[in-house]
């Protein structure tokens, strides 16, 4: 299973070269580098901070969704363990590949994937929604993409109003269980619904959210403090500015289910600055630059740290001579 995982990971890095590559013909290479050069690198340990802080109380939400399911038997140890290794996992297509999560939690405590996959898709709402929630405060300066930004939000209630209709998925269960890809596998399906159920609830979703955009919001202030450290003058409109471009070019890149989200997010977020921070000292390769750098300290950074994690996990009983569990259907056991 790791293997194959690891051949479209790296898939996903050789396109990160490539759109970092391309960034760089299309800035300024000689001015780019210089940015570089006049950037403030003594900012760059806070900027790091805050990812960390991101992924401490992402691993907050991890283990919130475990306890509401009633996971047990999983060591915290190994449970941060695989929450990290899972990372790498970015740069699948979709992040499909974060079903790894599921799988290694049913390697180490014996929990059916069907039962933690949900966590999966809840995590990946929460944050959706989170990345809307602040995506939103922007809107209250800017008016870029406020159509975009009103379809996602009006998709994501309309999706967590039809998931929370038992009755209606209940009928959409036995549709898809009459299909050939669905037959004999009503009760992995069942399960699957009553995991995700639970987790939307009200409650614990109003929760989850509200940590994304606490987690997120600090990755947010990490793209405020590159763009200083490259000379843009500090102000409550460029802290407006950052949250607005990074939530929603993040966000824009979850949607391309693009590995990573390479391109669109790396597009999204050099434009939006281009767009959103009126100063003189706002150009192409500065807006370049600070690309290349939010994008280092908030996906390589950790593409980096999971492939670190994936080494001890690989090391795990039965962690890599298993078939793949992500391109098929968690199985009920």
């Amino acid at each position: 299973m790791l293997t194959q995982l690891r051949r479209r990971v790296l898939i996903g890095v050789i396109i990160g070269v490539l759109v970092m590559m391309a960034l760089v013909l299309v800035a300024d290479a000689g001015a780019l580098m210089r940015a570089l050069r006049d950037f403030e690198w003594w900012l760059l340990p806070a900027v790091m901070a805050l990812t960390l802080l991101n992924y401490a109380l992402r691993f907050v939400k991890w283990q919130f969704f475990l306890r509401v399911l009633g996971v047990t038997g999983l060591t915290r140890g190994d449970s941060a363990l695989i929450f990290v290794a899972a990372f790498t996992m970015v740069m699948t297509p979709g992040k499909v590949g974060e079903f790894l999560k599921s799988y290694l939690v049913k390697l180490r405590s014996g929990a059916p994937m069907t039962k933690t996959a949900p966590i999966i898709f809840a995590e990946r709402f929460s944050d959706g929604v989170a990345m809307l929630v602040l995506a939103g405060v922007g809107l209250t300066a800017f008016r870029y993409g406020w159509q975009v930004l009103i379809a996602g939000a009006v998709v994501s209630v309309a999706a967590f109003v039809v998931i929370r209709r038992e009755r209606w998925m209940q009928a959409v269960l036995r549709t898809v269980g009459g299909t050939r890809i669905g037959k004999g596998r009503a009760e992995s399906l069942e399960t699957l619904y009553r995991g995700t159920r639970s987790l939307l609830r009200p409650r614990p979703f109003g929760i989850a959210i509200g940590i994304g955009v606490v987690s997120w919001f600090g990755e947010c202030v990490a793209l405020f403090l590159v763009l200083i450290g490259l000379g843009v003058p500090a102000s409550w409109n460029l802290l407006l500015a950052a949250t607005f471009v990074f939530a929603a070019a993040t966000w824009i890149g979850g949607v391309s289910m693009l590995p990573g989200g390479l391109g669109a997010a790396d597009v999204s977020v050099a434009g939006l600055l281009l767009i959103t921070v009126n100063d003189p000292a706002m150009t192409a390769s500065l807006a370049a630059t600070a690309t290349l750098l939010i994008r280092f300290a908030t996906l390589w950074f950790g593409v980096l740290v999971g492939v670190l994690a994936m080494t001890r996990v690989a090391a795990w009983p039965g962690a890599v001579s298993s078939s793949d569990a992500t391109t098929t259907m968690p199985s009920p056991s």
